[in-house]
């Protein structure tokens, strides 16, 4: 079950929105806002996956509002002025609803999101194989978990090396992506750190190495990184 909000200013739109989401059966309605201050209290207390939001809204626009938040849900916006399309997608936002607003429109909104939150969570994969779609560029970009070498955080971005490849950048905090990745074969050594353990070719008191790269291992991740070591070592006693 997807938990939403819907967040508009005018009542008619509010109502369609949220009676939309009442007759998907996969979404539960945690809360209607009439502006986007309330939608912020809601989501300050509460777990909520996705927010469907007007971008054209008094005080705090819905635009606004999704680049204030530090911890983002899912984000559909809807506004009945098509320009803004390109301004939603830079921010990460995974899809644009233009008004009028039909339910099979909605819908396939709606299956987006489902669809994304089974790849997150690997309920979605058809095969031993688990996969995430990270945005990076304006577009959707899926990965092999397993190709994952470590993740790096930068202020409000998060680097992710892949083996063979380049390093992906995305709009996302190290906790979200640390949230979604499988605890037995990734690992948070540091606070701006992640790592695949099945990766890491050498092991210090103060770092780990994963090919050319030497990762910091911070004070209060030692006791779990060492642990892991211990478990996975062959010393003659």
């Amino acid at each position: 079950m997807i938990r939403c909000i819907a967040i508009d200013d005018e009542p008619l739109a509010l109502s369609q929105i949220t009676g939309y989401v009442e007759k998907t059966s996969f979404l539960e309605l945690a809360a209607s806002c009439h502006n986007a201050l309330q939608a912020m209290d809601i989501l300050a207390k509460e777990g909520i996956d996705l927010v469907f939001v007007d971008i054209n809204m008094p005080d705090l626009s819905g635009m606004d509002f999704v680049k204030s938040l530090t911890q983002k849900p899912l984000v559909v916006f809807t506004t009945a002025y098509s320009e803004y399309a390109l301004e939603g997608f830079r921010v990460d936002a995974l899809d644009y609803l233009l008004k009028p607003i039909s339910y099979a429109d909605f819908l396939k909104s709606a299956n987006k999101a489902l669809r994304y939150c089974e790849v997150m969570t690997g309920k979605g994969s058809e095969t031993g194989s688990q996969h995430l779609f990270i945005r990076t560029d304006y577009k959707m970009v899926q990965i092999d978990i397993n190709s994952i070498t470590h993740i790096e955080s930068q202020n409000e971005y998060i680097r992710i090396f892949i083996e063979d490849e380049k390093p992906i950048m995305t709009l996302l905090s190290i906790k979200s992506i640390e949230e979604r990745l499988p605890a037995d074969r990734f690992m948070r050594i540091h606070r701006s750190y992640i790592v695949n353990l099945k990766k890491i070719a050498m092991v210090t008191k103060s770092s780990v190495m994963i090919g050319k790269h030497h990762i910091p291992i911070g004070n209060q991740y030692k006791e779990n990184i060492c642990s892991y070591i211990d478990k996975n070592s062959l010393i003659r006693e």
